[in-house]
């Protein structure tokens, strides 16, 4: 199993189940989380859902070993909702998408965040966007909703750098709304879900419905621009550096790259 689900007070909880993975998405995990939120969605007696992740990480992103093979292994076999069936369920879920980042976030262990109606993160979890240590384009329409949620030079940085970002940081950005220390931090978040979740459902729908309408047409532009970008760098010389280092265990040299790589 890769996703726990439980149900208490109309709240419904995903935990992100690949501890020894640092619950990084492989296939199956892009399948079941993609699942889990559209049967959420469906289900008349959930009005919020708590996502979280299992052990010392939230989440560390796309599998990179799994991402290696489906880089280069043109037989490999991708799941039923994958990566882009998730972001489907993640911009059309209607009801209150709650995160706690309990640990490390990377790639749509960050970029998740830009969906999160409320996002509470643990004193000691860090948040990193990868993209440009691994060669590619941003992806989620981060290059959108991160410089509309944390400002142009935030996002800039954020996009950018490929740097860490610490929870403090992260709240001063805008980029989560509150910081609790670790053991309090699922207890806080379950408490301001079941808050939501005591107001009418249909309710809560129309507010999320009123507050999202207006950004889904350029959510789509930015995801066609991203993945065109993605297409583009996926499998090219920085990529492929990259992902041949994470397999050695080893930084990656960009400066050997052709001109303009």
């Amino acid at each position: 199993m890769t996703l726990q689900i439980s149900d208490d007070s109309r709240v419904r909880t995903l935990t992100l189940d690949r501890p020894d993975a640092l619950n990084a998405f492989n296939e199956a995990l892009y399948d079941a989380t993609a699942q889990a939120l559209l049967d959420a969605a469906e289900d008349p007696t959930v009005a919020v859902v708590l996502l979280t992740g299992n052990g010392r990480a939230f989440s560390a992103g796309t599998d990179l070993l799994e991402m290696h093979r489906l880089a280069t292994d043109p037989d490999f076999e991708r799941g039923t909702h994958g990566f882009l069936g998730l972001l489907d369920a993640l911009v059309a879920f209607p009801k209150p998408l709650i995160c706690a980042v309990n640990g490390l976030g990377l790639g749509i262990g960050a970029t998740v965040l830009g969906f999160a109606d409320l996002a509470f993160m643990s004193s000691t979890a860090r948040l990193k966007c990868p993209f440009t240590s691994l060669g590619v384009a941003p992806e989620a329409a981060s290059s959108y909703l991160m410089p509309l949620l944390l400002g142009r030079q935030d996002a800039a940085w954020l996009l950018l750098s490929a740097e860490w970002v610490d929870a403090e940081q992260a709240r001063e950005m805008g980029l989560v709304w509150r910081v609790c220390e670790p053991d309090d931090l699922l207890a806080e978040a379950r408490r301001h879900a079941e808050v939501l979740a005591a107001r009418p459902i249909s309710s809560l729908m129309a507010v999320k419905r009123t507050m999202t309408e207006p950004l889904r047409s350029e959510i789509a532009a930015a995801r066609e621009r991203e993945n065109a970008a993605f297409a583009e760098l996926m499998g090219g010389p920085a990529n492929l550096e990259a992902l041949a280092a994470f397999a050695e265990g080893r930084e990656a040299d960009f400066t050997t790259l052709p001109p303009g790589w």
